[in-house]
């Protein structure tokens, strides 16, 4: 029986939507129509694709808006009634028809470090334990059709994000290599948080939906990345350690922790920073939400680097004032001790 398409034709310049009425058999899928389209009625419909078994990634498109695999995608799916929208990859530029530059994710793939042996240790005298093992093969079923890529919201709505952002295919690359035992580099943290944009992503899992491959990429890399990189950079224990020894710097240069108001930037001779303290007004409050506040109130899980992206001047949250009618509570006494 025959099936109505709608195939985008055009390239960089500009195209629309074409319809065509396909023969569609049983056991097809849409690489077998686009394949059709080309013998029967548009020769020169341009689509990439290669082994036509779901392994090489190649014939990544968009079907009715979802991103998927042109040879994964069966027509028992659809309904007889409905219509099949085939359209190029969203995120990336349009080469011709179907095929698109997805070249933005070979030169984040140059810009992730290569895995780094241990010194001394030649080929063939890896050791790893089959748990180590075990805990990245999941990454390395990732056949680069970068429909996470295209489906990832952070560098499909926002192209100013590319330079930035290296997305959900490199986040699953860092993850793979950071807890690999054998790999020597001990900067993939930093380098996720610095220069791939970890921060960006707020998992909405959106990159797990469409994988083929089935890789849970939040839930098994992007997640434990980000928990890593606070570990490093907000472990309580070690923050408190650290206030503890800066609080001791403060009170040698004469600096009081009680003067919160107080905007404490200098050094100590040792060149470590001592603590900022969030302006407050007379009230002693912040002037606005302390996620929007010119100074957070806590140290940035992923650095100094990424700013809100709310300016606190166009805020327009103001404290409500104290209700008259109501008993106000006492302040705490002070400098007594419990009986």
């Amino acid at each position: 029986m025959k099936r109505h398409f709608r195939v985008w034709r055009g390239d960089s310049s500009g195209g629309d939507l074409e319809d065509f009425d396909v023969e569609v058999n049983d056991g097809e899928v849409v690489l077998d129509i686009i394949h059709r389209l080309q013998a029967t009625e548009a020769p020169d419909l341009a689509c990439r694709w290669n082994c036509k078994a779901g392994k090489c990634g190649s014939c990544s498109m968009e079907i009715n808006g979802m991103p998927r695999l042109g040879c994964m995608t069966r027509m028992s799916t659809f309904t007889a009634a409905e219509t099949i929208t085939i359209t190029p990859l969203r995120t990336f530029p349009v080469i011709r028809d179907l095929v698109t530059d997805v070249s933005f994710n070979y030169e984040k793939a140059r810009e992730t470090p290569a895995f780094a042996p241990p010194a001394g240790v030649a080929p063939g005298q890896y050791r790893m334990q089959q748990i180590d093992v075990e805990r990245s093969q999941e990454f390395r079923k990732c056949i680069e059709c970068y429909l996470c890529q295209n489906t990832c919201h952070v560098v499909r709505d926002h192209e100013e994000n590319k330079e930035a952002f290296s997305g959900p295919r490199f986040f699953i690359r860092a993850a793979e290599l950071d807890m690999h035992p054998l790999d020597d580099r001990t900067d993939r943290k930093q380098y996720a948080q610095q220069s791939q944009g970890l921060g960006f992503c707020n998992i909405t899992k959106c990159c797990t939906e469409v994988c083929p491959e089935h890789i849970k990429i939040t839930d098994n890399a992007i997640i434990p990345m980000k928990e890593r990189v606070v570990d490093r950079r907000y472990d309580p224990l070690v923050r408190l350690g650290r206030k503890i020894f800066r609080r001791d710097q403060l009170e040698s240069e004469g600096a009081l922790p009680s003067q919160r108001t107080a905007r404490v930037t200098a050094e100590t001779p040792s060149g470590r920073r001592l603590p900022e303290a969030p302006a407050v007004g007379p009230d002693g409050r912040l002037d606005i939400s302390e996620l929007a506040a010119p100074s957070q109130g806590g140290l940035s899980p992923f650095g100094e680097d990424l700013t809100f992206p709310l300016p606190p001047e166009q805020v327009t949250y103001h404290h409500p004032e104290p209700d008259p009618t109501l008993p106000q509570s006492e302040p705490p006494a002070t400098g007594g001790s419990k009986s």
